[in-house]
């Protein structure tokens, strides 16, 4: 038996502090509300209506299939800890899931997190919720509900990763599954913001192993930003330059097939969304590759086949 009373707080989980995070969470989640999210704000589970039938926001679906993605973030959540900014991760976690989604045509509806930490701080809680909401406008989705779990015993001292969990919804007839592509297809690709959320190992690596400065600004990148802010730019979402195209369209499909570029480049991408009847033909001289790609692939001295294999090289979607 214990000689003195033990406590929750003691052992390393601070409820006060859970419950003020909550508090700061709650501004920034509810810029993502839209008249489809029912029920009260810190509920035990989020509620949103598929089908709605008020005059000014009807949307009704006849054949609706949900589609669900779930992904994280990798080690880019590392680099995160390492220069202490916690506002930009959350974007890329929402990407990370509505741009694998939108590749079957659905329309995100709502996401989820799951964020663990060594210790919660209610302001840095709420500074990464801050860019998942951010990620969610973007998306154009609701951020329905979220957990963030104090494990003192698992994370050490700044450590922290995250989770997200999307639910989107497409008609029937209208899912994108790459059964359409046929030879004559053109494909379009979509610039990338960067190096997305893949491959951070490897460019964690090279930072490492070539004693990069975090903190300095290298000429060869963004003249007006760190080396550590360059690699910390958020994943671009796609889903409303996407969805907007495939609703435009009411009767024609005009998409065939598309692929989001995350690991294995576009070499293990693109191939995973045509049938088996065709074969993508790829000419690298119809775009520019991104500074810091170069920058990576010279001070890391990675053979160009290794880069387009792990990194999206520029092109962050394809359709």
């Amino acid at each position: 038996m214990a000689k003195t009373p033990m406590t929750y707080a003691a052992s390393g989980v601070d409820l006060d502090a859970a419950d003020r995070a909550v508090e700061l969470m709650e501004r920034h989640i509810r810029r993502t509300f839209g008249p489809r999210v029912l029920g009260a704000f810190g509920g035990f589970a989020g509620c949103f209506r598929l089908d709605f039938n008020e005059k000014l926001f009807k949307r009704n679906y006849r054949d609706p299939v949900l589609v669900a993605c779930t992904d994280g973030v990798g080690t880019k959540v590392k680099l995160a800890a390492q220069m202490k900014v916690y506002d930009t991760v959350g974007i890329d976690l929402v990407a990370m899931s509505v741009n694998d989604m939108i590749v079957q045509g659905a329309e995100p509806l709502f996401f989820l997190d799951y964020i663990a930490v060594n210790k919660k701080i209610p302001e840095l809680a709420a500074d990464m919720v801050r860019g998942v909401a951010d990620g969610c406008v973007l998306a154009g989705c609701a951020l329905l509900g979220g957990e963030t779990a104090e494990m003192p015993d698992v994370y050490t001292p700044g450590e922290f990763d995250m989770a997200g969990f999307a639910v989107g919804v497409v008609e029937l007839n209208k899912i994108i599954d790459g059964k359409r592509a046929q030879v004559g297809d053109v494909m379009i690709g979509l610039a990338s913001s960067g190096i997305h959320s893949n491959g951070y190992s490897l460019v964690r690596a090279i930072v490492r192993e070539a004693e990069l400065d975090l903190n300095k600004v290298y000429p060869d990148l963004d003249p007006t930003q760190t080396l550590g802010r360059v690699l910390l730019t958020p994943t671009r979402i796609y889903a409303k330059s996407i969805i907007s195209i495939l609703h435009h369209y009411k009767v024609k499909q005009v998409v065939n097939a598309m692929a989001n570029i995350t690991g294995s480049g576009i070499p293990g991408n693109v191939p995973r969304t045509l049938n088996p009847g065709v074969n993508a033909k790829i000419d690298k001289k119809a775009w520019e590759v991104p500074p810091v790609f170069r920058f990576l692939q010279e001070h890391g001295n990675v053979e160009e086949r290794e880069m387009y294999d792990v990194f999206n090289m520029g092109v962050g979607y394809v359709s």
